[in-house]
């Protein structure tokens, strides 16, 4: 097995496993045994552990950052593309998979002892913060919005994990079509 293909199946392994379980109740052991990626294999890929958690991290952002931005870029008003991130966010939680954002879980998990996963959490955090910056920007409206929304949809995505339900993702997105009225 080449190791691009190695590095794939680990990596689609750690990102169900991870994900799905947590990653300290994840060994390397079972993601040889469900990738099929040998565990000597694995080690040459991915020397230690946590560096398996920032690629799965890191694919992760790629992968999510991209399925937002798609959605968004259906709508051309500046406000819809705005409040479609909440449409987006409801139709996540909807997933059969939705274990919460797997970028809190993970601080959650080794926020206070790994500095690299934290760093990874960090820029992904940063990075969705300044995504809706940019909207809030694109649309006229004042800077210190973009904050309120980050801090809605991030609250959406805490109470959606613990509850289960999109539920937040809606409300969340009615605070924010009040905020952009507030504006007018």
């Amino acid at each position: 097995m080449d190791s691009e293909l190695a590095r794939d199946r680990a990596l689609d392994a750690a990102e169900k496993l991870f994900y799905g379980r947590g990653i300290q109740s994840v060994g390397m052991d079972a993601i040889r045994s469900t990738s099929g990626v040998s565990l000597k294999r694995l080690y040459q890929l991915f020397p230690a552990k946590e560096q398996l958690v920032e690629a799965y991290l890191d694919r992760r952002d790629v992968v999510w950052r991209q399925r937002l931005a798609e959605h968004v870029d259906r709508h051309t008003d500046p406000r819809e593309r705005i409040l479609s991130v909440f449409d987006w966010l409801r139709e996540w939680f909807q997933e059969p998979d939705f274990r919460g954002c797997a970028w809190i879980n993970s601080y959650g998990e080794l926020g206070a002892t790994s500095p690299r996963v934290l760093a990874r959490v960090r820029a992904h955090k940063q990075a969705f913060k300044a995504y809706l910056a940019g909207l809030v920007a694109d649309a006229g409206l004042p800077e210190p919005l973009g904050g309120g929304l980050y801090l809605l949809a991030e609250g959406a995505m805490v109470t959606a994990g613990i509850e289960g339900t999109a539920e937040p993702a809606a409300e969340a997105g009615r605070a924010a079509g009040l905020l952009l009225e507030a504006y007018r």
